[in-house]
C-alpha cells in the first residue's frame, strides 16, 4: 500500500480521534454551565467558590477551552493549509487570540489555587505560562514570515492545549494501576498531564527538522498573518 495513503489514513484516524475528545470535553464542560455549585469538580472546590477571580475565572477557562481544542485541530490539517489559506489565518487569529486574552490567564489564576498543595500548584503554573509564551511567539513567527519556527511553536502550544485532555485520561487511567494518597496522585497528574505531551512535541519537531521539512501550504497560509 502507498505510504502517502497510510499516513493520510492515520491522519483521519487521529483527527477524528482528537474531535471525539473535543466532543468529551464539551459534554464535561456543558453541566458548569447549570452554574450549580455541585457540579463534578466544582464540589472539590467549595472554599474558591466565594473567591471572585477565581469564579471568573473558571467560566472563563472553561467557555473558551472546547473551543481551543477544536480549533487548534484544524491548524495542522494539510488540505487546510495549502487549500484555504485564509481561513487558516482566521482559524489561527482566533486560536491566538483566545488563549493569549482568556484561556491561559485564566488557567494561571486558576493554577494558584489548585488541588494538591503547592506542587500541583507550581505544574499547572509553569504550563499556564509556557502555553501563553509559545502562542504568543507562534504569532510573532507568523508575523515575521519565520515559518519553520512558527510551526514549531504552534506543535508547542497545541501540545499544552491538549493538556486538558491528558490529564483527565491519567485522572480516569492511573488509579488503576498505581494506588497513592489523593493529593499525591493529583501532584502526579498535574506534571504527567503536560509534560509528555511537550517531549512528544519536541521529538515531532526534530523528526521534521531533520527531513527538512514543513506542512505544506503552512508558508503562504502564514504569509499574510
Amino acid at each position: 500500500m502507498n505510504k502517502s495513503v497510510i499516513r493520510n489514513g492515520i491522519g483521519i484516524m487521529l483527527i477524528g480521534l482528537m474531535l471525539f475528545f473535543v466532543f468529551l470535553m464539551a459534554r464535561i464542560s456543558i453541566p458548569y454551565f447549570s452554574f450549580r455549585h455541585d457540579v463534578a469538580f466544582l464540589k472539590t472546590k467549595q472554599p474558591e467558590l466565594h473567591v471572585p477571580i477565581w469564579v471568573q475565572a473558571f467560566y472563563i477557562h472553561v467557555a473558551t477551552g472546547t473551543f481551543v481544542l477544536l480549533i487548534g485541530i484544524f491548524q495542522f490539517v494539510k488540505p487546510l493549509l495549502a487549500k484555504r489559506p485564509k481561513l487558516h489565518r482566521m482559524l489561527g487569529i482566533t486560536y491566538v487570540t483566545l488563549i493569549l486574552l482568556f484561556t491561559a490567564p485564566a488557567g494561571f489564576v486558576m493554577a494558584l489555587y489548585a488541588n494538591g498543595g503547592i506542587w500541583a500548584q507550581i505544574s499547572f503554573t509553569i504550563t499556564a505560562v509556557l502555553w501563553w509564551v509559545f502562542t504568543f511567539r507562534a504569532y510573532l513567527n507568523a508575523v515575521k514570515k519565520k515559518f519553520r519556527q512558527h510551526l514549531a511553536n504552534m506543535y508547542r502550544s497545541y501540545a499544552l492545549t491538549l493538556t486538558a485532555v491528558t490529564l483527565r485520561l491519567y485522572v480516569f487511567i492511573l488509579p488503576h494501576f498505581i494506588y497513592l494518597h489523593s493529593t499525591q496522585m493529583y501532584v502526579l497528574v498535574a506534571w504527567l498531564s503536560w509534560v509528555p505531551n511537550l517531549l512528544v512535541a519536541e521529538i515531532l519537531i526534530a523528526r521534521w527538522k531533520t527531513k527538512g521539512s514543513i506542512i505544506p501550504g503552512a508558508q503562504q497560509s502564514a504569509t499574510s498573518l
